[in-house]
């Protein structure tokens, strides 16, 4: 048995090794707002080497599968890409640089997203919740003094007692109401203004009386001219700012914290997402013409006459085994059109997955199986490639053989075989193997589970996961909750470039959005795609776990074609009493 572990571990190894070592050429076009950028530089870190985009904004490098490749063009932001297995058609669009005067320098370490501010809420005492996004009291134009929870003095007679005897130039008057005092900072923008409060993106002109100090995570003390940009003239007297408990965990939703990130100023969805019927307008006219035969035999002839066109185009036969399996419930002329074009398949794991991703809606869980299993071959240092085969196991029925492969993924972790723990995979995976062990506990190790209907301890309720074929994907995420409120996540090297880095290094392509009880009502999700740096869709596949972590959990897979770009669209909508909790 250990011989078998080590020779295992040694093909691992060994394949990694070769993956790393794969000489790949990528291509593509470089540009700016759809003009192309003359002698942009394109680099290779492995070798060195550079070379400059052409006349049209073209350019060719001799690179490596696990190279990181700079694009960069004076005045503009550098992109980097790190190079994978399938890497090979790179269209990079670079964005304006931003000019800093006073020769000031603004580094990219410095300017952190509203995302890892939230992160970093609960260990960052510098950072407090406003209206408008969390401040970081070290890069503002204004004046910042923060009081933390551990520095009250409990003892004392309310909240503004607390506020008075922790900070400096505070003066609070109790010559009206006594429960209503009016607090005066010194340092306000204009003198003798009382100041105003903002609790939890709440803006009050009168003290909040109500807030018991227990409650208070963090208070905030403001002052300043630059207030008047973001408060308005009501800020002349400076702003208290007070964070309570319930309403600023921060928690990661990977771990089930509660936290509604649609809770945000000015953002009434207005129903702008066009529907799937003014969507597939834009299907290619191969599709449309598909779509309007009137038999199945005249689409089956008029393929025959298609497929010679589209002979090297693996989308095209992706499209046309939908068609047939969705429209016609031909599974087994599907299955044909696969099988005569699988050499496109058989090495391209973004086809397999994609295709997977099909056999999985259809209900034809051993097919997917077979596919994830060629993926794993392919792309064995990949997070991505150990979950996909578990839950394809389990999809099976084969409930021990995944938990052996989410044991071994854990090992090879320790071990360093497979790049470090990160904050946004590896509580995925987590979760899903604890809902494993509990979920299928008799079939593991011969006993029923003996907790009551609950089986997780740190999430119950829906739970959304979003996965897509191609790592080089970019997307924005709609979120409307059922107070027609609305947040949205960007997946973009704009606006995440060190996400997209971290998915690329562990290889994982996927995210999950928690849904707990606290808002009833129908809840929207939009997508709008920015493209793959190629001309080729991506296909997004979305489970959505209902009832999870308890006995009754079950699941409904969706799979979209992403093709149309910058336009938002309608993907489904979840009926639950339930609200969202994401990171």
């Amino acid at each position: 048995m250990k011989k078998t572990i080590i020779i295992s571990l040694m093909l691992c190894i060994t394949l990694v090794l070769q993956a790393q070592e794969n000489p790949r050429t990528i291509r593509g076009k470089v540009t700016n707002m759809e003009f192309p950028l003359i002698n942009a530089e394109v680099r290779s870190e492995k070798s060195g080497e550079t070379v400059k985009t052409d006349s049209e904004g073209k350019y060719q490098l001799e690179t490596s599968e696990g190279d990181l490749v700079t694009f960069s063009y004076p005045g503009h932001a550098d992109m980097e890409i790190l190079v994978e297995d399938v890497s090979s058609v790179l269209n990079i669009k670079l964005n304006t640089a931003v000019n800093v005067l006073d020769e000031v320098v603004l580094e990219k370490t410095k300017i952190k997203s509203q995302k890892q501010l939230r992160m970093e809420y609960n260990s960052n005492k510098n950072l407090i919740n406003t209206a408008f996004g969390i401040l970081d009291k070290e890069i503002t134009n204004f004046a910042v003094r923060i009081i933390d929870k551990s520095e009250f003095l409990f003892g004392g007679i309310d909240l503004a007692s607390a506020i008075q005897y922790r900070a400096a130039g505070i003066r609070v008057d109790r010559s009206g109401d006594f429960y209503k005092p009016t607090i005066y900072l010194r340092g306000s923008a204009l003198g003798m203004f009382p100041a105003i409060y903002d609790v939890d993106g709440l803006i009050l002109t009168e003290f909040p009386d109500f807030i018991n100090i227990e409650n208070v995570e963090r208070i905030a003390i403001l002052s300043g001219l630059g207030l008047g940009i973001k408060y308005g003239g009501q800020a002349n007297g400076g702003i208290i700012v007070i964070n309570t408990k319930g309403a600023n965990t921060f928690r990661e939703p990977l771990t089930g914290g509660p936290y509604d990130r649609a809770l945000l100023r000015n953002n009434i969805y207005e129903g702008t997402a066009i529907s799937k019927q003014q969507a597939d307008k834009n299907n290619p006219e191969y599709l449309k013409a598909l779509y309007a035969s009137s038999s199945e035999k005249e689409a089956i002839a008029l393929y025959e006459t298609q497929s010679k066109a589209y002979s090297s185009s693996l989308y095209y036969f992706l499209d046309v085994f939908g068609y047939f399996s969705a429209k016609w419930k031909n599974s087994d002329f599907a299955d044909q059109v696969i099988k005569q074009h699988w050499y496109l398949f058989e090495d391209n794991p973004v086809g397999l997955k994609a295709l997977a991703y099909l056999y999985q809606v259809l209900g034809e869980t051993d097919k997917a199986h077979d596919l994830f299993k060629e993926v794993f071959i392919l792309r064995p240092n990949y997070a991505q490639s150990y979950r996909d085969l578990a839950l394809s196991y389990v999809d099976i029925d084969e409930f021990k053989k995944a938990a052996s492969l989410y044991a071994r993924y854990d090992y090879l972790i320790g071990e360093g075989f497979i790049p470090a723990e990160d904050v946004n995979f590896t509580p995925l995976i987590e979760r899903e193997f604890s809902n494993l062990l509990q979920l299928y506990r008799k079939e593991l190790i011969g006993k029923e589970i003996s907790k009551g209907p609950s089986l997780n301890s740190d999430f119950e309720g829906t739970r959304l996961v979003f996965e897509w074929s191609d790592s080089e994907a970019e997307f924005e995420l709609q979120f409307v909750n059922p107070q027609n409120k609305y947040f949205n996540w960007e997946h973009s090297l704009v606006a995440d470039p060190n996400r997209i880095r971290e998915e690329k290094l562990k290889g994982y392509s996927c995210e999950e959005y928690l849904i707990d009880g606290s808002l009833p009502g129908n809840w929207q999700v939009n997508l709008k795609y920015l493209g793959n740096k190629s001309l080729t869709p991506t296909f997004f596949k979305v489970t959505i776990y209902s009832n999870f972590g308890t006995k009754s959990q079950r699941k409904e897979e969706k799979v979209f074609k992403l093709q149309l770009k910058n336009v938002n669209q309608e993907l489904f909508t979840v009926q639950n009493s339930t609200s969202l909790v994401s990171n």
